[in-house]
């Protein structure tokens, strides 16, 4: 398989703003109602009432939790230490984080690595495990599925339960084909509602993921902002939306991976996905230094919720073992955002 897998607080104010996670832990946040009904959530309004800013801080981070016996990182080692090291952030969005997987993987230390990474965080809301591949409507008899789309949430305030979509197309199964086994895992992107509410919320200052290597993953690379994109224009059109993960783009047109050979690069796919969907990339609004990491973070204001991203960092020091090892091959992404209510227009 390949490597990577891509509120409490004052009473009667609130705001709600939509996450989106994907393996891309995209958090593409649709404002809508809680779950009830079944179906495409439906968008609701914001009421946001005259109160003080509020803060958050977020996290995304791809955590490496592919089994030992086929990783090139230490998760049994490592995924343990990553729990406590989540606890400054608000909101905490996860990749290769897998809670579902075929029964086969339970004789593997693989199966507690979802469990070891919650075991020590103290996040009072989290997403529940992914329902299976026929819940996102995939056949298994088709597409020999080992396991779910990797992608996780915590966070402090309240959000409804993510929901699922994977993508439309993908390339890599258990043969040789040139793929990256993309198409043995529910890959795609999770969306969510979060809701914001009382006084500033502080801490220390979340696609899965498409394997690489050909120009069919390029392709369809370009399908899955596509179908992305739509998604947002159908379920969070004007709406607040945060969104961040592990992209899988690379944006410096001379790194090997970009894409640069192909008729669209990777560059040109987030350029193109950020102008349709009306997203602002953090790291490009602060200048962040490493403007070429594939874990992105980006987000639009909608009505009723004025967001400001306030940093954009890779703490990758505060996430090191006992040797001064990366405990994963990612950076963790970290972003701090204000919030404040807006008068709703005449």
């Amino acid at each position: 398989m390949g490597s990577h897998w891509g509120i409490g607080g004052r009473a009667g104010r609130a705001a709600a703003i939509g996450l989106v996670m994907a393996g891309l832990a995209l958090l593409v946040a649709a404002c809508t109602n809680p779950p009830g009904g079944g179906g495409a959530p439906p968008t609701t309004t914001i009421v946001a009432l005259p109160g003080p800013p509020g803060e958050f801080s977020l996290l995304s981070y791809n955590v490496a939790g592919l089994p030992q016996e086929i990783s090139k990182e230490e998760p049994t080692k490592h995924i343990p230490l990553i729990s406590a090291r989540l606890n400054p952030y608000d909101v905490v969005l996860t990749q290769e984080d897998f809670d579902w997987w075929q029964p086969l993987l339970d004789l593997l230390d693989f199966a507690g690595y979802h469990d070891a990474l919650r075991a020590e965080a103290d996040h009072p809301y989290r997403s529940g495990q992914h329902p299976g591949p026929r819940a996102v409507g995939l056949n298994p008899a088709y597409r020999p599925l080992f396991v779910g789309d990797g992608l996780g949430m915590m966070a402090r305030f309240p959000f409804t339960e993510p929901i699922r979509v994977p993508w439309s197309g993908c390339f890599g199964g258990i043969l040789p084909d040139g793929g990256a086994a993309d198409c043995l895992a529910m890959k795609g992107f999770s969306v969510a509602t979060m809701t914001l509410a009382g006084g500033p919320h502080r801490g220390c200052v979340r696609p899965a993921r498409r394997g690489r290597g050909t120009a069919r993953d390029q392709a369809l690379q370009v399908a899955d902002y596509e179908q992305l994109a739509a998604f947002m224009a159908s379920h969070s059109a004007g709406r607040p939306v945060v969104l961040a993960g592990d992209t899988n783009l690379h944006v410096d047109r001379v790194h090997p991976d970009s894409g640069a050979s192909g008729s669209i690069d990777d560059a040109a796919i987030w350029d193109r996905f950020l102008a349709s969907t009306g997203l602002t990339d953090t790291c490009a609004e602060l200048l962040c230094a490493q403007w070429d990491s594939i874990d992105k973070a980006a987000y639009r204001d909608g009505p009723g919720v004025d967001l400001t991203p306030l940093s954009h960092t890779y703490p990758s020091a505060d996430f090191l073992g006992p040797d001064g090892e990366d405990l994963s091959d990612h950076l963790p992404l970290a972003v701090t955002f204000t919030w404040d209510d807006l008068p709703p227009a005449n």
